[in-house]
């Protein structure tokens, strides 16, 4: 569209979205205008076409989206072919906004500094459902669907999903969406769940506001894990063990209800704000739930991670900081990695350390978020609120502790100062490395390994027991092949997290007669997380790991999001080569 820049100037200047308090205009207001708005075209003729409209105060934003030449450039909206899906049936679209992608979708300030509600009339073709991040909506005839956000969020959460979905509800206030073929595990795994999930999320840090909360599964295509668009979770379907075994895996995207989605970091440099947080919270849900022991468990394997990424990258390296400087031009997603998620929760631990007192802590993360609901803030805002909420540690100057002042948390790059106990973990991380230790041997002990009974162990007990196993590859010839027969739990899992590191294990051990279930594994799913590391594993394994690794991208190319095609192109048959 000629002019479009000035056209989404234009639009910005008189839309008056609604910030946080203000009320619906009156039933006198004027006429509102409207302007035709391109925000997407992508990819050749004839896939999907849908009216988007943007309501708000005194405007109206009209926007088609249609899917036009290969050749343009990558965008939030991704849009499937039918073999994307889990169908193979209908196409699929969808939109993910994190970080700063939503202004390609809707004139909006893209900034989480800006919070505002919205409505949107969606228009689809014959047999296809639209939902949205929502707090209300209306089917309205065959084809149109309408949606109310009625608390104030910023735009990275407006996300949009159309295709051949169902629903069923699992709870009093959650429900799941999923494609027909995918709808009954969806509600055999989560029915029931949720909400134990979300009682005690609010007992901790106050109530739910959102009113609704529903996954939706998207297809094996989506690389990501999970997005917390309010009201409406964007899940990967590798949740879907069969046995409930990854169903805790959404506890970090119900903890963002309070930590990200109602008191959201006002710039991306401080991320932390948002995942640091989520992380605390998603580990306070499993304590109550689960145990110190579990929790503690898994809180090593997000340390190992944050180890791994710093001696990759190096301590120094100034986006191993809490408070990072993002340089007008780059894209926030650019800075991405494992220091706001785990240093983030160093920090957030220390403070309570600090308090000595967990449900003082408690009380005060609920008064934090009671604080500064539908807001966006800095650390300052956070860090001056602590202080006056604990007037006895601002008045022994706990900000300037040395060697643990605020000021180097956030601004110095390197390691954690202060890690928290994870010690309750090692009654559940000791047995697994004695085993890992007894399948590394060059004579297995039968009887001793058959003394250790691994069916109670839950998932993160088996993946820590995995990972030092996958540390100790390649094992004495045999060892592999009688690990998967003394242990056909592990070996033939549905478990996602499981059949990555059995496949990693297969490759690392070129133990070929499994080779086949790596393949598998690579053709229902298209997560990021498992994908590139099994490519990796493959082109770093035998000639015959490498050709698996490039027949099988020759034959799931097709059904993989582009962003993850190009990844797995550079790690198979990387420029120069």
């Amino acid at each position: 569209h000629p002019g479009c820049s000035a056209v989404s100037d234009t639009i910005m200047a008189h839309c008056g979205l609604d910030p946080p308090g203000s009320s619906d205009p009156p039933a006198s207001a004027s006429p509102p205008s409207s302007w035709d708005y391109r925000c997407i075209q992508l990819h050749p003729a004839n896939f999907l076409n849908l009216l988007f409209v943007e309501i708000r105060s005194h405007c109206v934003v009209q926007a088609g989206l249609k899917r036009l030449g290969s050749n343009s450039p990558p965008t939030l909206v991704c849009w499937l072919a039918p073999e994307q899906t889990a169908g193979k049936k209908k196409p699929f679209v969808y939109t993910q906004g994190q970080a700063v992608l939503n202004r390609a979708f809707f004139p909006c300030f893209d900034t989480p500094a800006v919070k505002y509600k919205y409505s949107a009339l969606i228009e689809v073709p014959d047999g296809f459902t639209a939902v949205m991040s929502a707090s209300t909506w209306e089917k309205r005839g065959p084809n149109k669907f309408f949606f109310q956000m009625c608390q104030p969020i910023p735009s990275y959460l407006i996300a949009l999903a159309i295709g051949d979905l169902v629903s069923a509800e699992v709870g009093p206030r959650s429900r799941v969406w999923a494609e027909p073929c995918l709808i009954d595990a969806a509600k055999e795994e989560y029915n029931g769940v949720i909400e134990e999930f979300l009682a005690t999320g609010e007992k901790l840090f106050g109530p739910y506001v959102w009113g609704r909360y529903d996954l939706l599964f998207m297809p094996p295509s989506f690389p990501f894990g999970g997005m917390e668009n309010p009201c409406l979770t964007f899940v990967t379907p590798c949740l879907l063990a069969g046995d409930r075994s990854l169903a805790d895996v959404i506890i970090h995207e119900i903890s963002h209800s309070w930590f990200g989605n109602l008191v959201t970091n006002a710039n991306w440099g401080e991320f932390w704000l948002n995942e640091g947080f989520t992380m605390y919270a998603q580990r306070r849900i499993s304590t109550v739930l689960f145990g110190a022991a579990y929790t503690c468990l898994e809180a090593a394997t997000g340390r190992a991670l944050l180890r791994q990424h710093m001696d990759i990258t190096g301590e120094e390296n100034p986006l191993n900081k809490l408070r990072v400087k993002i340089e007008p031009g780059v894209d926030p997603d650019d800075t991405y990695n494992e220091t706001p998620y785990e240093k983030g929760f160093c920090f957030v631990s220390y403070l309570a350390h600090l308090v000595g007192d967990q449900d003082q802590f408690d009380n005060f993360l609920k008064a934090y978020v009671h604080e500064f609901k539908f807001q966006s803030i800095l650390a300052d805002d956070f860090l001056d609120f602590y202080l006056e909420y604990f007037p006895e540690l601002k008045k022994k100057r706990v900000d300037i502790i040395p060697g643990f002042e605020f000021d180097r948390w956030l601004n110095t790059p390197g390691w954690p100062p202060y890690l928290p106990d994870l010690s309750p973990g090692d009654s559940l991380m000791k047995p697994a490395e004695e085993l890992a230790q007894l399948w590394a041997a060059e004579e297995l002990d039968v009887k001793a390994i058959e003394a250790v009974a691994i069916s109670p162990w839950k998932t993160y007990q088996l993946v820590y027991f995995l990972d030092k196993i996958l540390q100790k590859s390649p094992l004495p010839p045999g060892n592999v092949k009688t690990l998967g027969e003394t242990y056909p739990s592990i070996s033939n899992a549905r478990n996602a997290e499981l059949r990555l590191r059995w496949g990693q294990i297969v490759l690392k051990n070129d133990h070929q007669e499994d080779f086949w279930k790596v393949k598998e594994f690579l053709h229902n799913q298209g997560k990021q997380k498992y994908t590139l590391p099994l490519y990796h594993a493959m082109m770093g394994g035998s000639e015959v790991a490498q050709t698996l690794a490039k027949e099988t991208f020759a034959s799931t190319a097709s059904q993989l999001h582009s962003n993850v095609v190009n990844y797995v192109q550079q790690i198979v048959a990387p420029k120069g080569s």
